[in-house]
């Protein structure tokens, strides 16, 4: 539970903040320990119809929980504790009072002589990923913290490059495909039926284009509110269904994974992202079932996170994991798993999985790139040549009565 105060501190100063404590007594002797005399304590009040704020966690973005280890372990590495570290951390967060009650927070675990892996584990403000803390876990028993710390920032500082890049080189063809539906649909709903009025005074058949394009616009007339809500409904109920039914979101991914290009490009990000975090555990000291597990668990795609997690079963048994992979019914790049297999061979595991996660980023960079470079000009020649063929479909008819 969180609850807010306001009090005297050590030196005089008045303070007014917040702490997490499991109940009011535990509250009233965390605030002793700091040496703050409190003149209010209560739990954080409630908003919104009964909805208590401090049930909803702050999930720490990537970049800021980058930057954040990144700073922790440039303190750590010139010979100062996490304690005094934390503590100047903090400062730097008066404007975020999310992270600031998560220092704080963690700060008072370590006051209280636990260590950096259970202060953060404990601590309920933010979410923190599994593989994160389980890294910190181990580093701390290997005297590597600081290492560990700036290899997860490089990590977390890349997947937030390769997301941004992603939704920035996605952004101009989503905005072209929107846009150009809503010309389309506004076309045949509202410009289309002005325009048939000057034909049905002609005592002539219309061609077959001009026909086609009048029956959309007629449809699209009567039924344009219809089909918008319809697909309103259609895509809440998709995500609903996608968040909640496990069997209908690993159909979908599943779908996805046979998709053209696109199915290859998730599939290569995946298994890039699983190279990578396993790499890393795997030098954090984590064993190797656990690398496994705690890899999988980070991915988005149902079907390959499944596939790992019961090759880790096999593994368990005392096979290798290039063996669980090529024998499952799931089958993925072929490359990945004779590279693990080489890894396993070679005792060299860990350098395997990182240049398999740099091959696979590169190139799937390089696909994006061609792929947006062909998606581009096609779009326009869609979009062109949509409203070319409404334009030309409602002039046809004119061209033919001054022909005659």
């Amino acid at each position: 539970m969180i609850f807010k105060y306001k009090g005297i501190d050590e030196f005089g100063k008045k303070v007014s903040d917040k702490i997490e404590a499991q109940s009011l007594t535990e509250a009233k002797a965390k605030l002793k320990a700091k040496k703050i005399i409190y003149q209010s304590l209560e739990e954080s009040s409630s908003f919104f119809g009964g909805f208590n704020l401090s049930l909803f966690q702050y999930r720490i973005p990537p970049k800021e929980l980058s930057a954040l280890s990144r700073e922790l372990a440039m303190y750590i590495a010139s010979g100062i504790t996490i304690v005094s570290a934390l503590k100047i951390v903090q400062t730097h967060y008066e404007k975020n009072k999310k992270m600031k009650l998560f220092l704080t927070t963690v700060s008072t675990h370590l006051d209280e002589g636990k260590d950096f892996f259970t202060a953060l584990d404990m601590q309920s403000v933010v979410i923190l990923p599994e593989f994160y803390k389980q890294s910190i876990k181990v580093s701390e028993s290997g005297g590597i913290l600081d290492e560990v710390l700036l290899e997860l920032a490089r990590f977390l500082k890349e997947q937030d490059r390769i997301a941004k890049e992603i939704k920035g080189a996605f952004a101009y063809p989503s905005f072209m495909i929107v846009v150009s539906l809503l010309m389309i649909a506004f076309m045949l709903a509202f410009v289309v039926p002005q325009i048939t009025g000057i034909f049905e005074s002609m005592d002539q058949e219309l061609p077959h284009a001009t026909q086609v394009v009048i029956g959309m616009g007629d449809f699209f007339n009567e039924y344009f509110t219809t089909l918008l809500g319809g697909a309103s409904i259609v895509i809440a109920l998709f995500m609903v269904l996608k968040k909640q039914s496990y069997k209908f979101a690993y159909a979908i991914d599943k779908l996805l994974l046979k998709l053209p290009l696109f199915g290859s490009l998730i599939e290569k990000s995946e298994l890039a992202r699983f190279a990578y975090i396993a790499s890393l555990l795997t030098r954090s000291g984590v064993t190797f079932v656990q690398t496994i597990n705690l890899s999988a668990n980070i991915l988005n795609n149902k079907v390959i996170k499944e596939l790992f997690l019961d090759a880790s079963k096999k593994v368990v048994e005392g096979k290798h994991l290039s063996a669980a992979l090529n024998n499952s019914k799931t089958k993925i790049d072929n490359a990945f798993v004779q590279s693990i297999a080489l890894g396993e061979e070679t005792s060299q595991v860990e350098r395997v999985l990182t240049n398999i996660s740099e091959l696979y980023f590169e190139e799937n960079r390089d696909k994006i790139s061609m792929l947006l470079t062909l998606l581009e000009p096609s779009l326009m020649l869609f979009v062109g040549g949509s409203i070319g063929f409404i334009v030309a479909a409602m002039l046809l008819p004119i061209f033919s009565m001054s022909i005659q």
